[in-house]
């Protein structure tokens, strides 16, 4: 297999990073400031700190001396972002060289540090091509610490933080391969930099370093042993036991989910998630909003664009009523906006997966479907090419961000910028499995008012010859049937059920057409208007309290208009 393979290639260290890019450092020996002068810099430097963030920055640094998790828990998704909107909401972070002062010229805090500083210029500002460089000089530095050390390091993160490191990551991947594929807004110097420097960003090396952490922490077998009932801690060994490896280690996991949906390669991409089971509600991947939601965000994908619908609703649904019950626990959340945003996606993709599969849904999920994109699924059921831009609207708005893996030709820039986009061919891949399925909802539309009925009359209903009707029912009987996940411990597997409540049998032109309704689910219905109504009662016993309340203060007297006048004739 493809995988076994990439386990085997993977099995090294991590290549190290390399310390000196062309073009980049080329620094004339008469420029060169003596290192007097440069420590007069840093601590002038320093000095011109806040002294707010001075004083986190100490914070954050003897937090991470001592192990204190739950301190830098706070340090990290407070006082972090909280200092970023007010003293560098449209600027940089000061530079490391100005922060070692700070914290004893640290190295394990000060490339930690940069990672901080370089996912702020990413996140508020636009990255040179020089800092993508220096941020992926950074994450090697960071990562071959953490690998190639004798013995496991003594550092410890909060899990939000180590699930950030690999998502930044794998975000910067993408973003530097879809700035460099854009050759005809390069300039000449920025060409010839990327055409000398092929190693920055390479895929080889993003894969490496997720496959190096996994086997570093042999998650893996951990994950395994665990759904098996044997000795975990045994199968951890000496690194897997540390939080730092098992949680890079399980992260990278759902990174490489994310990677390999990037490449297009989604088989693989449920492959990776094999010894992960979505259904345990005590999953690793629980621990951290933004994980949950992205790992359920690219399985649904995945089977989108695989053609399991159901699966694809079944996940998707899942995900978005999770996300729907927290979100007023999330509002202060790191990644409250992310999540929000990735779940606006999902509900694309849902109805995407709907329109092309109807089938029932969370009275909740059904109801923000209709009020979203309820005029998208008319379209959509109508069929034809007005179908077909609303799919191509909804794909764009809802796909991850396609990447190329492997750079451009340099020194052809014409043709290079004739090359298809990832978007675009992944767009007409769908599209091309689409079109079949648009047949699903607009015969189940006439097929559902009938118990018989001629295919003569049917094909003048549809305006198709019958000939081409007979095929189209073909169609749809096979294609009402897929490949659905059972269990949940296998993403691949599954086996074949029919996905519609609609079934029918062709005897020569006579169609004989079989309804299986299912019952409604009152008791969500229930309990949802249960609640609406106590809160009403609540708001309203509160109102009244408020009124009892004024009601019952004692009124100033007021002088009556006699008094005020006899007082106003005697003033005068």
């Amino acid at each position: 297999m493809y995988q076994e393979n990439l386990d085997e290639e993977f099995n090294g260290d991590i290549d190290a990073v390399v310390e000196k890019y062309a073009n980049v450092d080329e620094i004339d020996e008469s420029e060169m400031i003596d290192e007097e002068e440069l420590i007069m810099q840093a601590h002038s430097g320093a000095q011109s700190i806040p002294e707010q963030v001075r004083k986190f920055l100490g914070h954050l640094y003897r937090n991470m001396k001592n192990g204190n998790v739950n301190d830098l828990i706070y340090n990290y998704e407070n006082q972090f972002v909280r200092l970023s909107d007010k003293y560098y909401a449209k600027s940089s972070w000061p530079e490391a060289q100005y922060v070692a002062a700070l914290v004893g010229d640290d190295g394990l805090f000060l490339t930690l540090y940069r990672e901080l500083y370089y996912r702020h210029i990413y996140s508020r500002l636009h990255p040179s091509l020089e800092t993508r460089f220096r941020s992926f000089e950074n994450y090697c530095d960071l990562f071959n610490y953490i690998l190639n050390s004798d013995g496991p390091i003594d550092l410890e993160l909060p899990s939000q933080w180590l699930w950030d490191i690999v998502d930044e990551f794998i975000y910067q991947f993408q973003s530097f391969c879809t700035h460099r594929s854009r050759v005809s807004k390069r300039t000449p110097e920025e060409i010839a930099l990327l055409k000398e420097n092929p190693q920055v960003w390479n895929t080889y090396s993003v894969l490496n370093v997720l496959y190096s952490l996994i086997q570093k922490s042999n998650i893996n077998q951990q994950l395994l042993v665990s759904k098996q009932g044997g000795d975990v801690i045994e199968a951890a060994a000496q690194f897997g036991v540390r939080p730092l490896y098992k949680m890079l280690g399980y992260f990278s996991i759902i990174g490489l989910v994310r990677v390999h949906c990037m490449l297009g390669d989604y088989t693989l991409a449920l492959q990776t998630l094999e010894n992960i089971e979505l259904s345990n509600n005590r999953a690793l991947f629980t621990r951290v909003t933004a994980c949950h939601v992205t790992v359920y965000y690219y399985v649904g994908f995945a089977y989108l664009m695989m053609g399991r619908y159901a699966d694809a609703i079944h996940t998707f649904a899942h995900i978005l009523t999770f996300v729907s019950r927290t979100k007023q626990y999330q509002q202060r959340s790191l990644h409250f906006d992310a999540v929000n945003k990735k779940a606006d996606q999902m509900y694309a993709l849902l109805s995407i997966a709907i329109s092309l599969s109807p089938v029932r849904v969370d009275e909740n999920i059904h109801s923000h479907l209709r009020e979203s994109y309820g005029d998208q699924q008319h379209k959509i059921q109508r069929g034809g090419e007005e179908a077909i831009d609303v799919l191509s609207e909804l794909f764009l708005f809802s796909c991850p961000k396609f990447i190329v893996p492997n750079p451009p030709n340099y020194d052809d820039l014409e043709a290079a910028s004739k090359i298809l986009e990832p978007q675009g061919y992944q767009l007409k891949t769908f599209l091309r499995e689409a079109r079949l399925q648009l047949v699903v909802p607009t015969l189940r539309s006439f097929l559902k008012l009938y118990t018989t009925m001629g295919l003569d009359r049917l094909s003048t209903f549809l305006d198709m010859d019958p000939a081409e009707l007979r095929n189209q029912l073909i169609v749809y009987k096979q294609r009402c049937r897929q490949i659905k996940c059972t269990d949940g411990s296998d993403l691949l597997m599954g086996e074949p059920v029919a996905t519609t409540d609609l079934d029918f049998a062709l005897q020569e032109d006579m169609i004989f057409i079989a309804e299986s309704r299912v019952g409604r689910r009152y008791a969500d219905w229930f309990i949802r208007n249960t609640n609406k109504v106590q809160d009403i009662i609540s708001n309203l016993e509160s109102r009244q309290k408020t009124f009892i309340a004024d009601a019952s203060k004692p009124k100033e007297e007021q002088p009556s208009a006699a008094a005020a006048a006899v007082a106003t004739a005697t003033v005068a």
